[in-house]
């Protein structure tokens, strides 16, 4: 499956059923990737709000990524992982990649670092994170990555490129445009009213913007 489109991400204060009536509204906007987070909740819990999730996921063909935790997206089947910083089993990603075996996606936070982004290549990644791109309530404290950095990881590694923090409807063009594959989006997709709308929204992005691509570049050797 392409590592591309919208790639909802799920916030720890949502409790079940909420949670699944949330991602479901995503999902019907066409989300094809959905990340399970929640910091706060017990092993058994954030297990059974997990399972639940890939149920539903798989319902509509879409793929569950887990965060920050390797065993747990074994254990209930899911389709991958996202690592950050102090996440990989033993403090490697080539172990994480190793314990998820081929078949199962992994996902690397590279925040604005291209040498970890080089080292999660290394490590054979399936897709490279960067970010906070904007301020975000999420993570406030998070340091901001440049634009330019999306384009210099997807020529660099040749790999698809995520993209997270403050994303919303107006400054995702730009974000694509610079070369993500995906956009990471959390509360500019939970928070609003009409979800599916939204998801919708954000998918379509993909497409708009690749369709002003020819005319800009058409554009500028006039």
């Amino acid at each position: 499956m392409k590592l591309s489109g919208l790639y909802a991400i799920t916030l720890d204060d949502y409790l079940l059923p909420r949670l699944s009536a949330l991602v479901q509204a995503a999902l019907k906007g066409g989300t094809p990737f959905v990340q399970y987070r929640n910091k706060t909740a017990s092993k058994p819990l954030r297990r059974a709000q997990a399972a639940e999730l890939l149920r539903i996921c798989h319902a509509a063909g879409a793929k569950l990524i887990i965060n920050d935790d390797v065993w747990l997206a074994i254990e209930i089947g899911a389709d991958g992982a996202h690592i950050g910083r102090d996440d990989a089993p033993g403090g490697s990603l080539a172990a994480a990649r190793h314990a998820l075996g081929p078949n199962r996606i992994l996902g690397v936070s590279c925040y604005a670092d291209l040498d970890r982004a080089a080292e999660a290549a290394e490590a054979k990644a399936d897709y490279l994170a960067f970010g906070a791109m904007y301020p975000s309530t999420t993570k406030p404290n998070a340091v901001l990555a440049p634009l330019e950095i999306l384009t210099e990881a997807k020529q660099r590694f040749g790999l698809p490129i995520a993209a997270i923090g403050g994303i919303t409807l107006e400054n995702a063009p730009a974000v694509i445009a610079a070369g993500a594959d995906l956009l990471a989006v959390a509360s500019n997709l939970f928070d609003v009213m009409d979800i599916q709308t939204r998801a919708k929204n954000f998918g379509d992005l993909f497409s708009s913007v690749a369709a002003k691509a020819p005319q800009n570049t058409q554009n500028a050797t006039r």
